[in-house]
């Protein structure tokens, strides 16, 4: 079988085609850890613009948190790449950063770092005019509880250069362990279970 499709729109391959498709794909979706890794790295060369440290800094600084509240692998993962999407989305970081973990993480995990910006605005969208409690439409949604704790804990209060923070490569192993799962498996995304942010989790 040739190892380049013969088709040049979509429509028009075969069975067999997609088949081979899916069999070359499988080493570059066995990277995407790695591609994480060094989208992280870039993100050590960028400081926040007029804060005290880098985007990676705040990103290892908010898994250090995570970890040291005890929150399991999902949450602290979670918290590493809350904001790896700020490099090509800054305007819509959040939903980007979930779209890279969704596939690999419990679903209240993702819908966290999706909503994570706007729930930040309550400690500043007041000084630029803008409505601190935008967040409030979704009082009722199961992860309210779990995003604002998210938020308070590990994410606005991670920008602090003299906190004592883990190097890249202690999460390095949870990283590939998480984006080493299998895609959109239901056992690990747990539709509709909200589990705890601080200690062990069932």
């Amino acid at each position: 079988m040739s190892k380049t499709v013969s088709f040049t729109a979509m429509k028009d391959g075969t069975r067999e085609e997609y088949a081979l498709l899916a069999q070359l794909e499988k080493p570059f979706l066995a990277l995407t850890a790695d591609r994480v890794l060094d989208e992280l790295r870039r993100a050590d060369e960028v400081t926040l613009e007029g804060y005290k440290i880098s985007r990676l800094t705040h990103g290892l600084q908010s898994a250090t948190r995570a970890m040291r509240d005890g929150a399991d692998i999902d949450w602290v993962v979670g918290a590493l790449l809350h904001d790896i999407g700020d490099g090509l989305a800054p305007q819509n970081h959040d939903r980007m950063s979930a779209e890279v973990i969704r596939p690999f993480v419990r679903w209240d995990v993702a819908w966290v770092v999706e909503h994570h910006g706007i729930f930040q605005m309550l400690y500043y969208a007041h000084h630029y005019g803008w409505d601190r409690d935008a967040r409030e439409r979704f009082r009722d949604h199961p992860c309210f509880d779990s995003c604002a704790e998210f938020c308070e804990r590990w994410d606005q209060s991670s920008f602090d250069p003299d906190y004592p923070t883990e190097p890249l490569s202690r999460f390095e192993p949870m990283l590939r362990e998480v984006f080493g799962r299998k895609a959109h498996d239901p056992a690990v995304l747990r539709e509709g279970f909200v589990s705890s942010l601080i200690g062990a989790n069932p």
